[in-house]
């Protein structure tokens, strides 16, 4: 079942998982999944969260003791996130080990509603780090204009960043040089880069679902012929972008310092439209040094039928520039698609951690003690 997810990690791709719940750790899945399915990786976001406590299986005893303890339902819900990353995190800690600080990595986001606020994102990635206090945690913050300088200023204290919510080139090229940057000021503070890693999360499906609607809304032939083609496109170009960076003067000198490349990830890679093979954002974004971070669903579809057939982005440079010149000759703009993902990305994780503090908010009133 796994000769699939072998030849994909034998290629150079991390397998991830796009999941996270008390129940996945406690159960001994997550650890199968490590042992079987060539998993080195857990990302978790609001949404992935919502739904596990929300479910309640497996929660209900901490849910209890904070109850007694009388804390705030913002405490309440970092003390549970973080109780499941860093338990996640052990399990994984001898991947960490056996590549070097590269995989073995969990994943834990910032509180969405600080996307728009470098101080306050860069205050909350310091404490994150605290209390999950694991060396195999990547910190994720979003990369909003507020988030560029917040991820220069974690990277330079020494804290791993998982970049997240990426969908434009443009975005992409930023992201790279906040990452530098940070080195950089790492450098001059004399931390180790060696121990310092990033990965940019470059989100894939949900560009296919934007300009798919739109394209299905101008209905012609030349439309129709277009569709499927633009997040593989744009995410191919991601990867020519990080080629590009990653071979500059700029990242030669801090190759020296032993840092490390910041690898792309391929998020969102669940595919939406039936029509398309559900694999596809697998199959076709294979290159080396890249991650992808898969809902249990993809990795068990890539397990039963994924065609791995070597590297899927090399040499595909320019038709995708095409793909990405087609949509706008139909009169889509690449710029407003872009910003309205970004925009929905930020407001939808937003939403799951609101939803998420108010159902915490009833469990704890809920199994409050009776006074007396």
């Amino acid at each position: 079942m796994t000769d699939a997810l072998k030849r994909l990690s034998d290629e150079g791709v991390a397998i991830w998982l796009d999941d996270l719940s008390r129940k996945r750790i406690t159960s001994g899945n997550l650890a199968e999944l490590i042992d079987q399915s060539h998993v080195v990786g857990v990302t978790t976001n609001p949404s992935i969260f919502q739904k596990a406590i929300s479910s309640g299986d497996g929660y209900e005893q901490q849910l209890t003791d904070l109850a007694a303890r009388k804390v705030t339902v913002e405490e309440a819900l970092r003390m549970i996130t973080t109780a499941d990353v860093r338990d996640a995190a052990d399990i994984l800690r001898p991947v960490f080990d056996a590549t070097d600080g590269q995989d073995g990595r969990v994943s834990i986001e910032v509180d969405p509603r600080l996307a728009h606020n470098t101080t306050a994102t860069v205050a909350e990635a310091k404490q994150l780090a605290w209390l999950v206090d694991r060396p195999n945690t990547l910190i994720k913050i979003p990369a909003t204009k507020a988030g560029l300088p917040a991820i220069t200023e974690t990277i330079g204290r020494g804290i791993s960043v998982n970049v997240t919510l990426i969908f434009s080139l443009e975005r992409y090229r930023a992201v790279m040089d906040a990452y530098l940057a940070g080195l950089e000021k790492a450098k001059a503070a004399g931390l180790d880069l060696s121990k310092i890693h990033s990965v940019a999360s470059f989100f894939v499906s949900r560009v296919d679902t934007e300009i798919d609607k739109r394209l299905d809304a101008i209905g012609s032939d030349g439309a129709k012929a277009a569709k499927g083609k633009s997040a593989l496109a744009n995410a191919r170009l991601a990867y020519e972008a990080y080629e590009e960076v990653f071979s500059s003067d700029r990242w030669t000198a801090l190759d020296k310092a032993q840092a490390n490349k910041q690898r792309p990830l391929w998020a969102s890679t669940g595919v939406k439209d039936p029509s398309l093979k559900d694999t596809l954002y697998v199959d076709d974004l294979v290159a080396p040094n890249t991650v992808n971070t898969m809902p249990e669903a993809t990795l068990e579809a890539v397990a039963d039928h994924g065609e791995i057939t070597g590297n899927t982005v090399a040499g595909g440079y320019d038709q995708a520039r095409a793909d990405l010149d087609a949509i706008k000759k139909l009169g889509i703009s690449y710029d407003e698609v872009v910003q309205v993902l970004e925009d929905e990305g930020v407001e939808k994780f937003e939403a799951s951690w609101n939803d998420l503090l108010k159902s915490t908010e009833a469990e704890l009133s809920r199994l409050a003690p009776s006074e007396g």
